[in-house]
């Protein structure tokens, strides 16, 4: 959708949104593992820990709709064209992903995941904001209860017994159950964030009321998720918080690369305790969880389109880092690379050098976008997707 004035500072926002998410998972990749918060560092690993990821995931359901037709739905041929698209995508993607899970980074891998999001997400190209929308809040009240309740269910024999079959667990580790239910970026109430991105790009963003309502929104749902869960363990809970497993994810991943043992394995799960329900850890995938995080995704996605869209001066100033977002697959993978290229496979980063480490991911990443994108239009990988999707011109 390209064009002139604020509707292209929009898009452009969008992009800008989508480098922050990525700078985002650099942090919790490569930034401080030990008493996070402690500099500045620690304190920006701390702030994007699970919420860069979900506003990664929310970006992508807002992209589906881009190419699917963002005001008016394609139909007919170019409707088929684009699921065959999307389609080919995702097949890509799983690819992609599958071959990074392999290494020693594991299952902190999100591409395989979006391959699967993308591939859930084709019956809804056609649907209206507000069908989205409501679908979106559905999941995200309902789908972490019944996620608890699946977790329940699948026992040890039984995870095995599925899994045996599964090529895709035989192959890397991270099999269709953990997809779609147990892993750390699971379909059933990840795609709360997919659906929420693509109902918000049905809007016009360019509407004062429309931001105005997403304004009040995206705070509400922060207020509304942290907050009732501060609530709800700490005031109203007495001494359950201190009792809960801690909540550490595999994306702390480069303590286990270099440590030369992998990342490693997360010491919780729903069935532990049910009162992680009511907790707001990032990938605990509660309601809560998922209310906030997609808060602060609508709030970084409003506040990047508006200022990008209403301050020419500083859309030129971030052009290095807005290079970043449009070629946010190549940066992604790029980083997993270079992690796992490091040195020290027999000792833990030192703490001390993560902040440094991570403006240097950062650095790299906006020279590299920037250099690139002053000789072509598309990142090396974005280029690659985009070529192999032409075959769906053949579709009739």
């Amino acid at each position: 959708m390209a064009g002139t004035g604020p509707s292209m500072g929009r898009l452009v926002g969008v992009d800008l949104a989508r480098a922050l998410a990525v700078f985002g998972m650099f942090a919790v990749h490569v930034g401080p593992f030990e008493a996070a918060g402690s500099d500045v560092g620690g304190w920006i690993r701390s702030l994007s820990e699970g919420r860069a990821s979900a506003l990664f995931a929310m970006l992508a359901g807002f992209s589906l709709i881009l190419i699917a037709g963002r005001f008016e739905p394609k139909t007919g041929v170019a409707g088929r064209q684009v699921r065959i698209r999307i389609v080919i995508r995702a097949v890509i993607l799983l690819a992609v992903g599958t071959a990074l899970t392999m290494t020693n980074f594991g299952d902190a891998v999100i591409l395989n995941s979006y391959a699967v999001y993308f591939l859930l997400a084709l019956p809804l190209l056609r649907c209206r904001a507000r069908t989205l929308a409501i679908i979106a809040a559905v999941l995200g009240l309902v789908a972490p209860q019944v996620a608890f309740g699946l977790r329940t269910l699948l026992s040890e024999p039984i995870l095995d017994g599925i899994n045996a079959y599964d090529p895709l667990e035989r192959l890397c580790g991270v099999g269709v159950l953990d997809l779609l239910v147990t892993g750390f970026y699971p379909a059933i109430t990840w795609m709360t964030f997919v659906i929420a991105g693509m109902a918000v790009s049905r809007l016009d963003l360019a509407a004062g009321a429309v931001q105005r309502r997403l304004a009040a929104l995206g705070p509400a749902l922060i207020v509304l998720g942290y907050g009732t869960s501060w609530l709800a363990l700490k005031v109203f809970g007495g001494g359950i918080p201190d009792r809960l497993p801690a909540v550490k994810p595999s994306t702390d991943a480069l303590a286990g690369v270099a440590a030369g043992s992998g990342p490693p394995p997360a010491d919780w799960s729903f069935e532990a305790d049910p009162w992680l329900l009511l907790a707001a850890e990032p990938h605990s995938g509660s309601t809560f969880d998922v209310l906030g995080s997609l808060g602060v995704a609508i709030t970084v996605l409003l506040s990047a389109t508006v200022v990008m869209a209403g301050v020419p001066w500083l859309r030129r100033l971030a052009g290095p880092v807005i290079a970043v977002g449009t070629m946010s697959l190549t940066v992604y993978v790029g980083h997993i690379l270079a992690i796992l290229a490091l040195p020290g496979e027999n000792a833990a980063p030192p703490d001390a050098n993560s902040t440094a480490l991570l403006f240097a991911f950062v650095l790299c990443a906006v020279v590299f976008a920037t250099t690139w994108s002053r000789f072509f239009r598309r990142g090396p990988l974005e280029y690659l997707v985009n070529s192999a999707t032409k075959v769906a011109r053949l579709a009739r």
